[in-house]
């Protein structure tokens, strides 16, 4: 049968050629075109929005505490006068960034954080085996560098006194020390973008293909620089070490506008009680989602470096300018309650250490412990084993650890009991443990598959029991 260069026939069906099918229009848009262009707005006009907002929240907290009275409604008022922009470029206007006192403030606390984590000795162990094969090496010695850096900061306020001066400077001038961290955290963040794509320093590395993407949510999981974990540094170093800090200069501030004032001191105690559970766990916490699966970005490192400081001490802040009188039985009540619920979360968190420490031998509440052997393969094809435990706090709900310390935050911000602005660390807290249970969730479904939906099986709450 002949066939032409206008059509073919095939068992008697006219066809035309591929040349001018290809030319044919399209009715339907191609689920490809839909998929790249939801791609883009998640990858890059979303994280895009969440930077320029995000950057703004320190900065306004600090407003509204300390310019509005600790009042979001006068907050509201001021942009509803001056509209959002005008009002935000207002704010930043008043605001003395990059000051003497404050590079001054900012620099030498990274000199020396960076000092003490690489000179004071502690014992190394390993992290998590990554996606690639990778096992980060730490040093644990990060209880003693924050019990260093505490007991250096009441030698400096004595060294001070001595010239009539203080620590509280640091809240005098706190809008300023938090413009000069807003600016340096963000051109350490451009630097570990740059470095992630160029110059990584293990396997664990990658990019999205979206630039505002790939600088929000970083490009490598676990870089070094001069032999220091970035994520060790931004972290605990100084997100949980600066925060301590703050907390405590506002605290002396208090003490020197209005004397001794029993919610100050119990949120104080609440919070350094807190701080060296922290500090004495911090092996633990090098095994969670903040360093397993967060890549050091703007999101992790900004965050910590910026947004810690500037948010989470945010109760302090403002019972600096507004004291509060609790009673000597409402206060010992809650520093009980406080101590009680950070015992019940590192009982939690011992629980699952003990387990990996003992390959799941040991006793958990003086039973075996009941176990779930999940079996993964890298992204080299080589096997591994997790340990998934359904006993004690952990078979009661998948994050039990997180009740005690959302009680806790509570606790501390319980004396400020007329206002909403003080509650804006607790609500942060609420919604982002509740998005981490979503966000480990799906990272544990993908790595464990068939074990871990047998674990959610048997431990079907992801906090409160019966409730979430």
């Amino acid at each position: 049968m002949k066939r032409s260069k206008q059509e073919t026939v095939q068992n008697g069906v006219k066809e035309a050629p591929k040349e001018m099918v290809t030319k044919l229009p399209r009715k339907y848009v191609q689920p490809e075109f839909v998929i790249s262009i939801v791609q883009t707005i998640y990858y890059s006009v979303l994280t895009l929005l969440l930077t320029i907002a995000s950057v703004n929240v320190p900065i306004l907290i600090w407003f509204c505490v300390c310019k509005c009275d600790g009042s979001y409604q006068k907050v509201v008022e001021f942009f509803l006068e001056k509209s959002l922009v005008h009002g935000m470029a207002e704010i930043w206007h008043t605001v003395h960034i990059t000051s003497t006192f404050s590079v001054l403030v900012v620099t030498g606390y990274c000199i020396w954080s960076m000092l003490i984590m690489t000179v004071i000795p502690g014992k190394f162990y390993n992290g998590p085996v990554t996606p690639a094969g990778h096992t980060p090496i730490y040093k644990d010695n990060g209880f003693h560098c924050f019990v260093l850096t505490m007991v250096a900061f009441c030698l400096l306020q004595f060294g001070l006194k001595q010239y009539s001066l203080s620590v509280s400077m640091i809240y005098d001038q706190y809008d300023e020390i938090l413009g000069t961290l807003t600016v340096f955290s963000f051109v350490f963040c451009v630097y570990l973008f740059i470095k992630g794509r160029y110059c990584p320093s293990v396997g664990d590395h990658g990019s999205t293909g979206s630039f505002f993407f790939d600088f929000f949510w970083g490009t490598e999981l676990y870089p070094r620089v001069c032999g220091i974990d970035v994520k060790v540094f931004t972290n605990c170093r100084f997100g949980m070490t600066v925060w301590a800090l703050v907390v405590t200069s506002f605290t002396v501030k208090s003490y020197e506008l209005h004397g001794f004032v029993d919610s100050m001191f119990v949120s104080f105690i609440l919070y350094m009680l807190y701080f060296i559970k922290f500090f004495w766990w911090e092996s633990g916490y090098m095994c969670t989602i903040d360093i397993v699966l967060d890549r050091a970005g703007y999101y992790i490192c900004w965050g910590c470096m910026v947004y810690v400081p500037g948010l989470y001490g945010s109760v302090s802040l403002y019972l600096v300018g507004h004291p509060i009188h609790l009673g000597p039985l409402v206060s010992t009540a809650m520093v009980v309650s406080g101590i009680t619920l950070l015992l019940i979360n590192y009982w939690a968190d011992w629980q699952k250490q003990h387990v990996r420490a003992t390959n799941g031998k040991g006793l958990i509440w003086g039973k075996k412990a009941d176990i779930i052997h999940a079996v993964y393969q890298l992204e080299t094809g080589q096997p591994r084993t997790s340990l998934l435990l359904v006993s004690g706090f952990w078979g009661i709900s998948r994050h039990f650890h997180y009740i005690p310390e959302i009680i806790l935050a509570m606790l501390w911000t319980i004396p400020v009991h007329n206002k909403i602005m003080p509650y804006t660390y607790f609500i942060w807290l609420l919604i982002l443990f509740v998005h981490r249970t979503y966000r480990d969730d799906a990272k544990c479904s993908k790595k464990y598959g068939k074990y871990w939906r047998q674990y959610t099986e048997r431990v079907p709450y992801r906090i409160i029991p019966y409730v979430f």
